[in-house]
């Protein structure tokens, strides 16, 4: 194997046979990464689109919570008050 790659190199020359062997080198990651990790990425992809939307909702029900306590407190204050003023 190796005389055969020196033959080719003697023959076509050292940046020819680099260029073919970086062609096939790109090729083959490009291969893999549309093949093997673009599905993948679509994939994790939709996750986090769910993920998002679940923090939004939740977010959102955290501040309805907050505003309906906040309601609570305001209703024992003005009550508290209201007893505190007839006494």
């Amino acid at each position: 194997m190796v005389d055969e790659l020196v033959k080719i190199v003697n023959d076509f020359g050292f940046p020819v046979v680099m260029a073919l062997g970086m062609g096939y080198f790109i090729y083959f990651i490009w291969q893999y990464v549309t093949e093997e990790l673009e599905p993948k990425i679509d994939k994790q992809r939709t996750t986090l689109i769910k993920l998002i939307d679940q923090m939004r909702m939740l977010d959102q029900d955290q501040i309805r919570l907050q505003q309906k306590l906040n309601t609570v407190l305001e209703i024992r204050r003005n009550r508290k008050r209201e007893k505190n003023n007839k006494s």
